[in-house]
């Protein structure tokens, strides 16, 4: 039987990297999908692949650190599919602009945030109370090896993603009364299309990438642990902070 079969499950992010391809693995195990997505070329190419091949979704035009955004397309969601049992808050990531706290420009540290951690509360603080109308469900957040472990050059990040793991925890208490899971997955370097371009020519990343001990991550790794969090083979698990990370936080 499908892991998934019978769930409804927003991804935010859902365009392209970890995001489409947690869409598409959803899909296959029986969600119907939500994706929402700011960019609409490739929110709708997402939702069209899935379609295609014979599952259920739908393209959310969304920007989640617009309150009014989220919030809508939450609502749409759970009225279009009647409920609403995963929310996987997937949208974030970092740019060449970041540094240290000393040398970083300010606007960027409050990209960070805007992006990272307040789209991660905005889509908990909508999409809990839908989950929780609906009996109960699962929340997968996206923290990162750097909320884990002291991490140069990117402060801006490091602060937004650590946010989300503190905020994870504190949700995960608060609100597995109500049959609420929330945990977060801390994702090593990926390597999707954005960050093969960072890697390029990048000493330092390149050096990181040599400490990883079964090599670098791909979008599917990812996944794989999202839908483990998103199925009832988690039923116990709330509060945890999964490293998927080929050994860096150890090394």
């Amino acid at each position: 039987m499908a892991r998934l079969a019978g769930k409804v499950a927003v991804i935010t992010g859902a365009g392209t990297g970890i995001g489409r391809c947690t869409a598409e693995l959803f899909a296959r195990e029986g969600a119907r999908v939500v994706v929402a997505e700011i960019d609409p070329v490739s929110g709708e190419e997402t939702a069209h692949r899935i379609t295609s091949t014979g599952g259920e979704a739908i393209f959310l035009h969304t920007d989640v650190g617009e309150p009014d955004s989220i919030a809508a397309a939450i609502e749409r969601s759970a009225r279009h599919y009647g409920a609403l049992h995963i929310l996987h808050n997937n949208a974030g990531g970092s740019t060449t602009a970041d540094d240290t706290a000393v040398d970083a420009p300010i606007e960027e540290f409050w990209r960070a945030i805007r992006l990272d951690l307040f789209g991660t509360f905005l889509g908990c603080r909508y999409g809990i109370p839908q989950i929780v109308r609906s009996g109960g469900g699962s929340v997968i957040n996206m923290a990162s090896v750097v909320a884990l472990m002291g991490f140069p050059g990117r402060d801006c990040y490091t602060a937004a993603k650590g946010g989300v793991a503190a905020l994870t925890r504190s949700l995960a208490v608060e609100f597995g009364p109500q049959r609420v899971r929330v945990n977060a997955i801390a994702p090593t370097v990926t390597l999707t299309e954005r960050v093969r371009a960072l890697l390029a020519g990048n000493a330092a990343m390149q050096g990181l990438a040599g400490q990883h001990l079964l090599g670098l991550g791909e979008p599917m790794d990812m996944a794989q642990a999202a839908l483990y969090l998103a199925s009832d083979e988690s039923r116990i698990v709330t509060g945890t902070i999964l490293p998927v990370d080929s050994g860096l936080v150890t090394v």
